[in-house]
């Protein structure tokens, strides 16, 4: 996981870099960060939880998503100690962020980035649906995640648009024709 991760921060770096003339630095590296959050959260969520993937009887995978708030797993999680559930939430956060910097370069980012932020939430309902397709995997689909990831949306949004006020990616337009 750590190994795609890296790797992912290497491809998507070069792209930025590539980028950075076309669209200006901070709109280029905040897509590849946006598009490399993107990765860790699937590589977080979608690795096997322990043990090589299908170790698990047919029998024993979970069938359905569980909508009892609160999660299969509330005392924490096999990567970090702390709770599963600030996990979810911190984990969406820098994507929230980013979303809002990338939006912002454009005049229809008022636009871009609700429709961005509802384009996550779409994400996290796809990442549970994945794990309850590759239960084997020994993942749970809870609303619980869902709920936890759109707020770490959420709250990296509200960041974000602090970032855009300090950033003010919607200058590089004007220094990216001209160069």
């Amino acid at each position: 996981m750590l190994l795609g991760a890296a790797l992912a921060a290497v491809v998507l770096g070069l792209l930025g870099l590539l980028a950075a003339r076309r669209t200006g630095p901070v709109t280029a590296y905040a897509a590849a960060g946006l598009v490399w959050s993107l990765v860790v959260i699937a590589l977080v969520t979608l690795v096997p939880a322990a043990g090589p993937p299908g170790y698990l009887m047919p029998e024993e995978v979970q069938t359905a998503c569980s909508f009892d708030y609160g999660g299969p797993a509330p005392d924490g999680f096999w990567i970090f100690s702390g709770g599963q559930r600030l996990l979810n939430t911190a984990l969406f956060v820098p994507s929230g962020a980013l979303l809002v910097v990338v939006a912002a370069r454009w005049r229809l980012g008022w636009l871009l980035a609700p429709l961005g932020l509802g384009l996550l939430a779409a994400y996290s309902v796809g990442v549970e649906a994945a794990q309850l397709v590759l239960a084997r995997i020994d993942r749970a689909c809870d609303v619980t995640d869902v709920v936890d990831n759109v707020t770490g949306a959420g709250i990296g949004f509200v960041v974000g648009l602090g970032l855009v006020v300090l950033l003010r990616p919607w200058r590089e337009r004007r220094d990216a024709v001209i160069a």
